[in-house]
């Protein structure tokens, strides 16, 4: 989008996350991730303030260098005079409900940097990789002026696809020596990936790797026709991550077009809509209808069909 930044009451807890105040977007980030109306409001005054982020979707399995590689990214942005936000999504603690990895710990050398903005989340057993906010989120550092958005998932193998739906670019992180089987993922994280990235590519099998990589590759022709670049990176020494980059950007400018947006538009419309009626619906009816359905006494089919008649009812 190429529209002019639009003007919010700069009093407004969204007309100070719009004009780039970092307390404010932290307030912001707290009321959008514990959801409900008030985040709602907030994201309705913000959006269209939104539309100019890069947002970077990083995934792959756990230990092939996920943090590292945004931390360094992140970095080179940095340099770029990029403002950049990140988004790292952990798996949640199963007492506390939150995230139990702790991103903002191994991300400590942007600490200080006001151009940096961390958000660690917990999936509270959001599936898909990703917390269930987490689009919000990257709307919310989008519309404070964030130029670059990059969102780590949690790394849990096939279940990462979410992040495609998101994300304006997926880099899928391997390593070599760490069990990544390329078959196994082909019917994954395979298919999602705009570009690779063979993370500790100094390590042994490195090259075994990427041509294992690329015969996956030329068994199946994408819809868009673009053949997903291999880049073998070493992040913890800042080699390879500007390759990253350029390759990313030459994808983004294949993607740009307002058909693509509505088609991405259109599946996070569908999404927010299934959360919006979970969101709302009693949790007893859930029990009661549970209950009626082990017992026999009636079989979901009905129960769904019964749910979605109510909900007609309504609507009229």
């Amino acid at each position: 989008m190429d529209a002019a930044r639009t003007e919010l009451p700069s009093a407004s807890l969204a007309g100070r996350v719009a004009s780039g105040d970092e307390r404010a977007l932290a307030r912001a980030a707290t009321i959008v991730e514990r959801g409900g109306a008030g985040a709602r409001e907030l994201m309705r005054e913000l959006f269209p303030n939104t539309g100019r982020a890069v947002v970077y979707g990083i995934t792959g399995a756990p230990g092939a260098g996920k943090s590292t590689l945004v931390n360094a990214m992140a970095r080179l942005l940095r340099g770029r005079g990029k403002r950049v936000g990140i988004i790292a999504v952990d798996p949640s603690s199963p007492f506390s409900g939150g995230a139990i990895l702790g991103d903002r710990i191994r991300m400590q050398s942007h600490h200080g940097d006001e151009g940096v903005f961390i958000r660690s989340m917990a999936t509270r057993g959001w599936m898909g990789g990703l917390a269930r906010a987490t689009a919000e989120m990257a709307l919310l550092m989008d519309a404070s002026g964030r130029e670059a958005v990059l969102i780590e998932t949690v790394g849990v193998g096939q279940d990462e696809v979410e992040i495609a739906r998101l994300a304006d670019v997926t880099i899928v992180v391997m390593a070599p020596g760490m069990g990544d089987d390329v078959q196994a993922m082909k019917a994954g994280v395979m298919e999602i990936a705009d570009v690779f990235a063979i993370n500790k590519a100094d390590l042994e099998g490195a090259e075994k790797l990427e041509r294992e990589i690329g015969a996956s590759l030329s068994l199946a022709m994408r819809e868009d026709g673009w053949l997903p670049p291999v880049v073998k990176t070493v992040a913890s020494q800042g080699q390879g991550v500007e390759e990253v980059l350029e390759a990313a950007a030459r994808y983004g400018e294949r993607r740009q077009g307002r058909e693509r947006a509505e088609r991405v538009w259109a599946e996070r419309l569908r999404a927010m809509l299934g959360e919006r009626v979970l969101e709302g619906f009693p949790a007893e009816e859930f029990r009661r209808a549970a209950a009626e359905v082990a017992a026999r006494s009636t079989d979901p089919y009905t129960v769904v069909e019964g749910w979605m008649k109510e909900m007609g009812r309504g609507r009229a």
